[in-house]
């Protein structure tokens, strides 16, 4: 088995990097030329590192990236800065999720797509009280980040779909990411159970990692969450 981790210099992602060497799964990372790696990352022979932006490949740079890989996790998203939250490319997550279900052919993939509980899915009957309706709309229309996040995880769902003969796909959901050390307990859940606005709950990146990379290695984590959007919290 093989991993491509997007997004693996992040503070969610090089955990998932972490938690798949700490299993002994070979892994590929695309990471920017000035990103930095802590040690473990760089000098472990399970990973390989390219260096590029993904949103710069070409075609068939882009099929180099994905070939022989089995696994796709997207830990993307924008930098915590006026630059990164407001200039290009806004829609980087939903044009990286494009691009790879595009370039994948002739075997099945499994994709996981980190998202937030600021994603609503409709398909479930997922809905907003007015208020809730009403912040949305404006974080969607102000906010760059929130709607490229709603774009890349929409793809998924109704572009990709669940009929795609090579594409498996789940969008994992936690709430306001906050950072531990080690990994404590944590409840999965098919929808919200609390409002991400008005009464948002915590979920560790710690466990965002542990729970990804169990959909990675325990098949009936899979089985169980393919083609849905779990929420994450801790306890």
């Amino acid at each position: 088995m093989r991993v491509l981790v997007l997004g693996a210099s992040g503070a969610t992602g090089k955990l998932v990097v972490k938690q798949l060497i700490k299993r002994q799964i070979n892994t590929r990372i695309i990471i920017r030329k000035s990103a930095v790696l802590h040690e473990s990352i760089k000098e472990s022979p399970l990973v390989e590192i390219v260096a590029g932006n993904i949103n710069e490949l070409d075609d068939l740079e882009m099929k180099r990236l994905t070939n022989d890989c089995d696994v796709v996790i997207s830990c993307l998203g924008h930098n915590p800065t006026f630059k990164g939250m407001f200039g290009q490319p806004r829609d980087l997550v939903f044009q990286a999720i494009k691009r790879i279900s595009e370039t994948i052919e002739n075997k099945k993939v499994k994709l996981i797509l980190m998202s937030t509980t600021g994603y609503t899915n409709p398909l479930i009957g997922e809905t907003h009280s007015v208020g809730e309706t009403i912040i949305h709309s404006i974080l969607k229309i102000f906010l760059p980040p929130h709607r490229d996040n709603i774009k890349a995880a929409n793809y998924l769902i109704n572009e990709i779909g669940t009929k795609d003969e090579m594409i498996e796909w789940v969008i994992v959901r936690p709430d306001t990411l906050v950072n531990h050390e080690e990994k404590s307990s944590y409840e999965v859940y098919e929808s919200p159970i609390r409002s991400p606005l008005f009464n948002a709950g915590k979920t560790s990146r710690m466990n965002v990692s542990h729970f990804m990379i169990d959909l990675v290695t325990v098949d009936q984590t899979w089985t169980n969450w393919l083609f849905k959007t779990p929420v994450v919290y801790n306890n």
